[in-house]
């Protein structure tokens, strides 16, 4: 019989895919890592178990019946911060790009290694642990003020020229990680490792698209709040203190 104890201090994940032979697979190499394994076969029976259940992360098939994946996540970011990656079939940029608009944590792609699935549940898991324990104990700032761009972090809320911005849980951890260090030039692999807590691998382009939305959110409020982001061309990207105000 399983320690209760223990039981409680497992993580619980959930799979959602309408192939079993997927599903079986990812139960069978996470259940190994010690996760506790729940299944759903399509968008809505998924849906109903994300808004149900407390899950420590969801992963998530993108064509599916019922509904399709980025319909779930997107629901489910209306109601929870869940983290979510995403699975995803060879070349299916657009839907990468959707997924981290609705905002989806990451993504792989299909076919994948069950070994690298496994070991960024491990990495997405451990980000949200240690922002979990940074917030208990108060370590990271209530809030941080720029001209033009403000971040309340109890609240999650960030502003642009006085105006709200709406963005996805890991477009506010990059934005966040950018400002809490003004003038300070991160490479891509750098902010991979330190916002993505991604040690041995992931995809650059990540890191790009989410700068691209970023920018896109602030400039609908704040022109100048957008321009705030540089990039700084073969070294990587920084949040600039004071803006350019010129048109």
């Amino acid at each position: 019989m399983t320690d209760e104890t223990n039981e409680d201090n497992q993580k619980k994940l959930l799979v959602v895919d309408d192939e079993d032979r997927i599903r079986r697979l990812l139960k069978m190499y996470l259940e190994k890592a010690d996760y506790i394994i729940e299944e759903a076969e399509n968008g809505k029976k998924a849906l109903d178990m994300a808004l149900e259940n407390n899950y420590d992360l969801i992963l998530l098939d993108v064509m599916m019946p019922e509904l399709d994946g980025l319909e779930v996540a997107e629901e489910i970011r209306k109601e929870k911060e869940t983290p979510i990656m995403m699975l995803t079939a060879k070349g299916e940029e657009l839907n990468r790009i959707q997924g981290f608009e609705v905002g989806v944590d990451d993504y792989i792609v299909k076919p994948f290694s069950p070994r690298e699935i496994v070991l960024r549940v491990a990495a997405i898991l451990k980000r949200t642990k240690s922002d979990t324990s940074n917030k208990s104990n108060g370590n990271i700032s209530d809030t941080l003020t720029l001209p033009y761009l403000e971040i309340d972090n109890d609240s999650r809320r960030v502003t642009a020229d006085g105006k709200s911005v709406n963005l996805t849980p890991k477009e506010y951890d990059l934005l966040h990680y950018l400002m809490s260090s003004p003038d300070q030039i991160f490479g891509r692999e750098q902010l991979l490792r330190e916002v993505w807590k991604y040690e041995f691998f992931g995809d650059l382009r990540t890191v790009d698209t989410h700068i691209k939305r970023l920018r896109e959110k602030l400039k609908k409020e704040s022109v100048v709040a957008s321009k705030m982001i540089e990039t700084v061309w073969g070294l990587g990207y920084k949040l600039n203190s004071y803006p350019d105000e010129e048109e």
